[in-house]
């Protein structure tokens, strides 16, 4: 199979165990970067095997031999060069969530669609034995009916200076951690008789952030009565991201499902018995490069595309709005 040729954008952290290591687990070739400094791209490049340097974005869009763009600017960045990246011909693998509202996120899959290009939104967690598995108990029966599902996303709080807490960078803490709980309620669609809506939602804004959620909790409903809560937060003690799921039969919990490499632990209760299961600790990143490059290569199925990508920033909109607040406005570059 022949290697992904992938471009990247910034010099973001995050790239270092989002895209680097996959790509050298996978075989992908790491083909260029670019970065706001040059010398950053410079370092960045060395200390990671990047095969060259490009002084800006639009030159690294460009490069013929690069064929997937990844993507993990700031939030309010994602749409505008998700979109260039498309105009360009490329495929995209974008960090969360793919745009600024929900009015982006649908200009960018109908851009992707007119290109014929894939555009990808990176929910790693989906692709991980942990969550595979969580999915699997209710479609095996294992806890009988769905009737509750509790996510929790809650971290210690950024630097002041953070981007993650500037409304015009489209940041809070539901547009970084708070869209895997809201992503992962979706995902329950098919034993919850359909998608999830919002019946209330509230948050506090952060000190002088006006708009900026620093914690969001949500409370949602399926069609069949199962009912969905989303907590959020950008102030907490500690980090969490747990997944429990409540059926007739028994609930299973999963202490930390979108960073499974650090706790691959999923803990099953039943009438019968209580158990836990180790799902492996292979990066969930891994896992979607793999999956990515078999549908570019192969035409595997992909578990979600640029339509999920728009019905989640229409369930963070909706979100917003419940809690008092305004959906993020959209950047231009």
């Amino acid at each position: 199979m022949e290697p992904l040729r992938i471009g990247i954008l910034g010099a973001a952290r995050i790239s270092a165990a989002a895209i680097v290591a996959p790509a050298k687990l996978t075989g992908a070739r790491l083909v260029g970067v670019a970065a706001r400094d040059r010398d950053r791209a410079e370092a960045f490049a060395a200390e990671h095997g990047v095969e060259r340097v490009h002084t800006t974005y639009d030159e690294l869009l460009a490069d013929p031999e690069i064929e997937v763009i990844y993507n993990p600017l700031a939030n309010s960045l994602h749409g505008p060069w998700n979109l260039k990246a498309i105009a360009a011909g490329k495929h995209v693998l974008t960090e969360k969530p793919s745009a600024s509202n929900s009015v982006e996120a649908a200009l960018v899959r109908d851009k992707a669609r007119e290109k014929g290009v894939v555009l990808m939104e990176g929910f790693h967690y989906l692709f991980h034995p942990v969550t595979q598995r969580l999915h699997q108990l209710l479609e095996k029966g294992e806890l009988g009916e769905l009737r509750h599902v509790e996510i929790t996303m809650v971290m210690p709080a950024p630097a002041d200076d953070d981007p993650r807490w500037s409304y015009e960078l489209a940041g809070g803490a539901l547009m970084d951690v708070g869209c895997y709980a809201l992503h992962a309620q979706r995902m329950l669609a098919p034993w919850g008789g359909g998608l999830p809506s919002v019946v209330s939602a509230k948050a506090a804004e952060r000190r002088r952030r006006p708009g900026v959620d620093e914690w969001l909790t949500a409370v949602l409903e399926f069609p069949n009565g199962a009912s969905g809560t989303a907590r959020c937060s950008m102030a907490a003690d500690a980090v969490e991201f747990s997944c429990r799921i409540v059926g007739t039969r028994g609930e299973a919990f999963a202490p930390n499902f979108v960073l499974p490499h650090l706790d691959d632990l999923v803990t099953i209760k039943t009438r019968e018995d209580t158990w836990v299961e180790q799902l492996g600790r292979k990066s969930s990143y891994t896992y979607q490069l793999e999956a990515f490059t078999d549908h570019l290569r192969d035409g595997a199925a992909l578990p979600i595309n640029a339509d999920d990508a728009v019905a989640t920033m229409e369930l963070i909109d909706e979100t917003y709005r419940a809690a008092g607040l305004m959906p993020r406005p959209t950047a231009t570059v």
